[in-house]
């Protein structure tokens, strides 16, 4: 039965298209299987299986890998690379209507995250992140794909002219057992030496002062120069991105109620401190 959706067709299709020249390629540098290819460039045989269905495109590194032995180069080089470009854009983790956050936040100049479930992204170890991607049921691959997305992000640490970066977070995510307590305990240790940075305040809202503001939902807010600030409300089926004033107002304030109810920064840092050795034990 016609499901009534339109055909894929290399056509329409970027990641057709690229699976239609990745194919091309091989067979002309001599590769009479994606097993072989596979081989030459030590992957596994399914990730080029894939990358010729135009079911997954290649990671960047795999894609140079291809093109490199199989001797692709000049302006046949710089076309397939626009075609896996579109490909990964079209395969991207990240939905289209949140992507503009990952802009916004990579050029802000101030960012402020509420934390009251996890540890933002931004200031995530691998090792947290990677638990959290696992538990959604995901395959490597994709997996994979939000790593690559996350660890980006974090980029913006190490910039010349790092941006100003306020964090608030509830007591309680740092009691939450995310992974193993190696795990945990690396993850906070990364926070206790972020803390310790010029730029980046973390400020710890004590469980012992119960319900509080921010309960409602964690709070993503990036101002850059030339446009309006930007929120993220991360959604349990999806997530939300406004530059609503009055939207950004109130989220804004619930920011700052949750951080002047936290503790200073040295007093917040003793908090992660004691977590840490709590997760060491």
């Amino acid at each position: 039965m016609s499901s009534g959706l339109p055909e894929r067709t290399a056509e329409t299709d970027p990641k057709l298209l690229l699976a239609e020249n990745v194919k091309l390629i091989r067979r002309a540098a001599g590769f009479t299987s994606g097993l072989a290819l596979a081989d030459k460039i030590q992957v596994h045989e399914s990730v080029i299986a894939k990358a010729e269905t135009g079911e997954r495109p290649p990671t960047p590194e795999v894609m140079h890998a291809i093109l490199d032995v199989c001797d692709v180069s000049g302006l046949h080089r710089t076309a397939l690379l626009g075609i896996w470009k579109l490909a990964r854009a079209k395969d991207s983790p990240v939905p289209v209507r949140v992507a503009p956050w990952f802009e916004t936040e990579a050029k802000a100049h101030t960012l402020r995250y509420w934390a009251p479930v996890i540890v933002p992204g931004i200031v995530q170890t691998p090792a947290y992140a990677r638990e959290l991607f696992g538990a959604m049921d995901l395959d490597d691959d994709k997996i994979a794909d939000f790593m690559e997305v996350r660890m980006g992000r974090q980029a913006i640490l190490k910039r010349s002219d790092p941006p100003d970066i306020g964090i608030a977070l509830w007591e309680p995510v740092l009691q939450h057992q995310i992974g193993s307590r190696e795990v945990m305990r690396e993850q906070l240790v990364r926070l206790v030496e972020l803390s310790r940075l010029p730029t980046v305040m973390i400020h710890v809202l004590p469980s012992s002062l119960g319900a509080n503001a921010g309960l409602g939902s964690p709070i993503n807010l990036a101002a850059t120069d030339h446009a309006p600030e930007l929120l993220l409300t991360d959604g349990l089926v999806e997530d939300h991105l406004t530059q609503d004033s009055a939207v950004v107002r109130k989220a804004r304030a619930t920011f700052n109620t949750v951080r002047g109810d936290a503790l200073n920064r040295a007093d917040s840092r003793a908090i992660l401190i004691e977590a840490v050795n709590r997760w060491s034990d």
